[in-house]
């Protein structure tokens, strides 16, 4: 069984390529910031053509698993994915 462990810039990419495939833009047209609180969890606020958007981690987790199809040919399941956080959000994948 593989690990991969996704940076926070990987994971803000992730997010990118999705919003932008699903809102129909370029991937640099989207903004992503990452945070973890204890309220709610790890969120995005996402802003694509003026507009901001939250993203809860089921989303965020969606993104992580088709960035890690499209650019590592690994097709990964939710569960498999788990973010963390120690200095910076990562993403790990145990696939």
């Amino acid at each position: 069984m593989a690990v991969t462990i996704l940076s926070m810039d990987e994971i803000i990419n992730s997010i990118c390529l999705h919003m932008a495939e699903r809102k129909q833009v370029q991937p640099t047209d989207v903004l992503v910031e990452l945070s973890w609180e204890e309220e709610t969890g790890y969120t995005a606020e996402v802003w694509v053509q003026g507009r901001s958007q939250y993203l809860v981690e089921s989303n965020m987790v969606e993104a992580i698993l088709r960035y890690m199809h499209s650019e590592y040919g690994i097709r990964a399941y939710r569960e498999q994915v788990k973010l963390e956080l120690d200095e910076e959000i990562t993403a790990v994948v145990t696939a």
